[in-house]
């Protein structure tokens, strides 16, 4: 049913406990694609002896065009992309295909919700603290707590672990490469989903990951992925999650058009004004 893309650059150790999570955790019929970036720490090797499905840029080529590459290879229906750091957790994968089945539309765009380890302002996600690296990982006191947490459906589905139908992803064009090595690239992808008509977009809040946070964004030079969407679409990030996604609330359903009111009417002219200036 999924074929889970996984950018990694010279993360092996998460990327061994990330792969690990998803071969004990994963019920439904699931294909591994693994994009390494450059790959000098023996990633390479080890996907290569795990069997898995690859492709491999022998420089760190960025989260936009791995998950490209990776997605050529893709067998089955449902594209999900993961990090490298998050540890999927039971029940992750089942969750996400019930709601599938429930919606009555292909185009839509659906996230699990991530525990990370400490509070980053996320409304989206829930916080406990079971470990920054690997060798300190809680993973037997998680898989005991992960189920008590609280978290109803949100709004405003971008970011991994995503799933999205196939056909959609090669309708819009998968990732798009200008915005590597890939901030804002969630975003932008989202807002394409948005412009072909899709108005679903669903955090699952019982489907569950832990997430280690930013362990390969850190190293990266970054672009400035806020000023190429407000370029490309003439909104700001915050406008496009505030008004379009309703990113945070609890969902209540397909999304609409953003209403007239003043705050959307305000950032839509100064959007226009900033363009112009």
């Amino acid at each position: 049913m999924f074929s889970i893309l996984i950018p990694s650059w010279n993360n092996k150790a998460f990327l061994q406990l990330c792969v690990e999570s998803i071969k004990a955790y994963t019920v439904v019929e699931a294909q591994i694609i693994v994009h390494v970036n450059e790959g000098i720490d023996g990633t390479l090797e080890w996907v290569k002896q795990q069997g898995l499905d690859y492709t491999h840029t022998e420089i760190n080529a960025g989260v936009c065009v791995a998950l490209n590459m990776a997605s050529k290879l893709a067998r089955f229906d449902y594209i999900v992309f993961m990090n490298d750091d998050m540890f999927v957790l039971p029940g992750w994968d089942t969750t996400l295909a019930n709601e599938i089945a429930k919606l009555k539309t292909d185009c839509f765009m659906l996230s699990g919700t991530m525990i990370e380890p400490y509070d980053t302002g996320n409304k989206c996600v829930m916080v406990g603290d079971y470990g920054r690296t690997v060798e300190g990982f809680k993973k037997e006191q998680l898989l005991k707590d992960y189920a008590l947490f609280n978290k109803a459906d949100w709004s405003g589905s971008t970011w991994p672990p995503s799933v999205v139908h196939k056909k959609w992803w090669i309708e819009v064009g998968g990732y798009s490469e200008e915005f590597s090595p890939g901030m804002g690239s969630d975003d932008d992808f989202a807002m394409k989903m948005w412009a072909a008509g899709c108005r679903t977009f669903k955090g699952v809040g019982i489907s569950r990951v832990y997430h280690f946070i930013s362990k390969s964004t850190g190293r990266i030079i970054k672009n400035d992925g806020r000023k190429q969407f407000f370029n490309k679409w003439g909104l700001k990030q915050s406008t496009f999650h505030k008004y379009y996604l309703k990113r945070g609330q609890n969902y209540t359903g397909v999304l609409a058009e953003p209403r007239l009111e003043i705050g959307f009417l305000f950032q839509k002219l100064l959007a226009r004004f900033e363009k112009w200036i």
